[in-house]
């Protein structure tokens, strides 16, 4: 699939806020041309990009990006089931394994990172050793372990030096598919809010660790619960240059969870929701240092894509009435646009990955993905997609072929 390069015109195809109102010229944004999506990975197994999205998968060169393999189609891995981790090429095509991992899931891979003091050779990821959640730092190019972490990652800092850590035991119990099995950190099942558990930061040279927000500190910023509930953390970012982090607070009340939408310091201080009450709060994406993107209840009413300042209440739905929902959004290295998907539609199916110009937030489609009715629940697939780190090319997950593979765009501006 090819798309053109388009010049689109705001008052034909699109409401731009923009516009000159009375100006017939409107305004015009030219969007890339995008080539693909290429499928990157082979049939013979199950393929999935081996973090999150938004997370960055390519090399600094952008030869290669890290992509897990496995058999396991229809279940949720436990930790007797690893999956190999490996370099992909993508221009070959070239599966070149690295290692096995038994800490992973089909959300979230085992949370690989290219670490920021060596982007074309170190690499983390999480793993068990001696019935414990590690992170391991490898160079890709010898296979050589570096260093033995002796906890878990969920977000690394740009630089490379610091990471943040949660507790996946309790995130297992909670939400099994972001999870790992083999319960090697303690949930802390019996405790809705302990005062030692929570957002752990991470050094990752000398591997000590300090509780940067415990459970008990967010009890004033989110809604009452229950004596027989815990709340759970999940979904941690770092802002662009590393001096913020982002993640949820969630919890159940009954059938309902609820969700608080939180930012902290790197130093611990200046803890504060994100949102009034009832906004809520599900995926996310740092613009810079200080305005995030989450996608969240709008004034309570309606979902979006909500772009805003910490600290500030200068909300803002991105997307001009064509992104409200909810959906993986993720911003280009330069700022300049926003890539965002959907989940698969009641109907059809159908998945589809969004380009938005963040000038006028004009907004075209990269496609369609019809996901099978078996890839449902825990082993679902949803597109995750994310950018390279020169912003040329994307990369996303889906089973519209039957299987799950990593799918590639090359954009040109």
């Amino acid at each position: 699939m090819k798309f053109t390069r388009l010049l689109i015109t705001c008052f034909l195809l699109f409401s731009v806020h923009s516009c000159n109102q009375g100006n017939n010229n409107g305004v015009r944004v030219i969007f890339p041309e995008v080539t693909g999506p290429l499928q990157i990975t082979s049939n013979s197994k199950e393929h999935l990009l081996a973090s999150y999205y938004g997370i960055n998968s390519f090399d600094r060169s952008q030869k290669h990006v890290l992509v897990l393999q496995t058999d396991i189609k229809h279940s949720l891995p436990d930790e007797n089931e690893p999956a190999t981790l490996g370099l992909l090429d993508i221009d070959t095509g070239e599966f070149i394994p690295l290692t096995e991992t038994r800490a992973w899931n089909f959300q979230q891979g085992c949370m690989a990172h290219w670490l920021g003091i060596s982007p074309d050779s170190l690499i983390i990821y999480n793993d068990i050793r001696d019935s414990k959640y590690v992170s391991v730092i490898m160079n890709v190019h010898t296979k050589e372990e570096i260093r033995i972490i002796p906890y878990p990652v969920s977000a690394v800092s740009p630089d490379g030096k610091e990471a943040v850590s949660i507790n996946f035991s309790r995130l297992r119990i909670t939400r099994p598919d972001y999870g790992y099995g083999g319960n090697f950190q303690d949930p802390r099942e019996d405790i809705s809010l302990p005062d030692d558990d929570g957002l752990f930061l991470i050094d990752l040279q000398t591997g000590d660790s300090k509780l940067l927000v415990s459970y008990k500190q967010v009890r004033d910023l989110v809604p009452p619960i229950a004596e027989n509930d815990i709340a759970w953390f999940n979904h941690t970012l770092f802002s662009r240059k590393g001096s913020k982090i982002f993640w949820l607070s969630r919890q159940m009340d009954g059938n309902r969870r609820h969700t608080t939408s939180l930012t902290v310091n790197r130093d611990g201080t200046d803890l504060q929701r994100c949102f009034p009450d009832d906004w809520h709060g599900s995926h996310f994406d740092w613009l810079n240092d200080d305005e995030l993107m989450v996608t969240a209840s709008y004034e309570g009413r309606q979902y979006g894509h909500v772009l805003f300042t910490v600290g500030e209440q200068n909300y803002k739905r991105l997307g001009n009435g064509l992104l409200d929902y909810d959906g993986h959004g993720t911003f280009s290295p330069d700022e300049k646009w926003m890539l965002t998907d959907t989940y698969p539609s009641a109907g059809m199916r159908e998945q589809k990955l969004f380009l938005m110009d963040m000038e006028t937030e004009a907004v075209i489609s990269l496609g369609r993905y019809v996901q099978p009715q078996e890839f449902t629940g825990f082993w679902r697939c949803d597109l995750h997609g994310r950018w390279s780190p020169e912003g040329d090319m994307i990369v996303f997950n889906s089973t519209h072929t039957g299987s799950r593979q990593v799918y590639l765009f090359r954009l040109n501006f």
